[in-house]
């Protein structure tokens, strides 16, 4: 089966979770899934559940500091550094059938990586490999590449009240 480039994007929220259920299927049809969270160096809910899933590898990169665009520090870049070279290598090690790149948009848009090798990378892939995509902003060169693009679009969000990130619901 060839392996596609899938962009989950846009203002709204759904795109890490988009590619979770992605992996969650994969998993589910004994497939081996590698997932590479950029700039997530939180307790996010979503990792205790898959940490027992055996076909789910996921590791995760980054500070526990927030990042502002403009404003990386040097280990900001060392990370972004680091998760990238994880999941080229996790894709071309022939364990993977699937390997999600969570934020990465994010650490592109930031500067933290180049598009460049986000593209160099997706051209020389493995074919038989599905690479997901997650985050803010793609760039046009990546929805020109990818082989399904979808926008998360936000039209109202609870935060808007007030309502603060709720345990077990955004992380």
């Amino acid at each position: 089966m060839k392996g596609l480039i899938q962009v989950y994007t846009g203002n709204g929220k759904g795109k890490t979770t988009a590619a979770l259920g992605q992996a969650l299927r994969a998993a589910g049809r004994d497939k081996k899934v590698l997932i590479v969270q950029f700039m997530k160096k939180w307790d996010y809910g979503e990792l205790h559940s898959l940490k027992q899933i055996s076909q789910i590898t996921i590791k995760t990169f980054g500070t526990k500091n927030f990042v502002y665009k403009g404003k990386a520090k040097e280990i900001d870049y060392q990370e972004a550094k680091k998760a990238f070279e994880e999941g080229v290598s996790g894709a071309r090690s022939g364990k993977y059938d699937m390997v999600i790149f969570d934020e990465l948009n994010v650490a592109v848009d930031f500067g933290l990586i180049k598009i460049e090798e986000v593209i160099n990378f997706l051209k020389e892939k493995p074919e038989e490999v599905e690479v997901i995509i997650t985050g803010r902003n793609a760039s046009s060169e990546l929805i020109d590449l990818a082989d399904l693009v979808t926008e998360m679009r936000e039209i109202k969000h609870p935060f808007q009240k007030g309502i603060k990130a709720r345990i077990g619901i955004e992380y």
